[in-house]
């Protein structure tokens, strides 16, 4: 639950000899990147662009389980010190409810404990940044049940990442048949390739990748978090940002079915 994220992280936080940051930082050193959006759990840390560490667990282990043991052992190994953070960078969704509040709620406890400031980024454009100099189309997509996915659509120019659609909840075959009616090249990046990949594999102008790419990483959220810092684009304190669900949970959907049936039945 998120209360004993909370309080792990505060009390662990403690032991780390935890300083306390100003804002005034001109020039991120070093961004701690958190992603529990998807069936993988995924750590990092990036400084001054350079891959200090990484930590990708893909199981159907709880990320409750997985992430605070994955950035303490992360950072014990790679000698760093959760003080020398400067950024935290976290994937806002969509993606899974509870991994998402998972890693909202660790993000913002470390934030606040050291004052640091929280970048944004949501799970597709995420996926995308794992293709960095790809010269195709990129459209990135996750599981969202029901036939349907979490969709973004990307190009790189100039070694940026530029959005073309932004994330959306779509019918797998409706994205399928648009991407294909474009008559462009298209790489299709992310988990939901495996659920759909007999929809996909015979269509000549999209293109499955290598599957490292098809697995959210927190060094690519990092990368993407820094560009984001230093245009003060989807910057936050632990107060204001929040996770992205794009539609309401199963739980809510059953709910309000019910609702509806004992409305209609009076």
């Amino acid at each position: 639950p998120e209360w004993y994220v909370m309080f792990y992280i505060r009390y662990r936080t403690s032991i780390w000899k935890i300083r306390k940051n100003s804002w005034g930082v001109d020039k991120i050193m070093k961004v701690l990147g958190i992603d529990t959006s998807s069936l993988a759990t995924s750590v990092a840390v990036i400084e001054d662009n350079k891959l200090i560490c990484e930590y990708t667990i893909n199981t159907k282990k709880t990320h409750s389980q997985k992430l605070m043991p994955m950035i303490e052992n992360m950072l014990n190994i790679s000698d760093l010190n959760i003080n020398e953070i400067d950024l935290i960078a976290v994937c806002e969704g969509p993606g899974s409810f509870t991994g998402l509040r998972i890693a909202m709620a660790t993000a913002k406890a470390i934030a606040h404990v050291n004052n640091l400031p929280i970048v944004g980024v949501n799970s597709v454009e995420l996926l995308a940044g794992n293709m960095n100099l790809c010269d195709k189309k990129i459209c990135s997509i996750l599981d969202a049940q029901r036939t349907q996915v979490y969709m973004g659509q990307y190009k790189f120019e100039n070694n940026r990442l530029v959005e073309l659609k932004g994330v959306d909840v779509v019918e797998i075959d409706e994205l399928i048949e648009e991407l294909k009616n474009t008559n462009e090249e298209w790489i299709i990046v992310g988990e939901a390739v495996y659920k759909y990949e007999d929809k996909i594999k015979d269509i000549s102008n999209i293109h499955v990748p290598a599957p490292s790419h098809n697995v959210s990483k927190a060094s690519s959220l990092c990368s993407i978090a820094i560009e984001k810092y230093n245009n003060n684009i989807d910057v936050y304190d632990c107060y204001s940002i929040n996770p992205l669900y794009i539609r309401k949970s199963q739980a809510e959907v059953q709910y309000d079915e019910k609702m509806k049936r004992l409305n209609d039945g009076k």
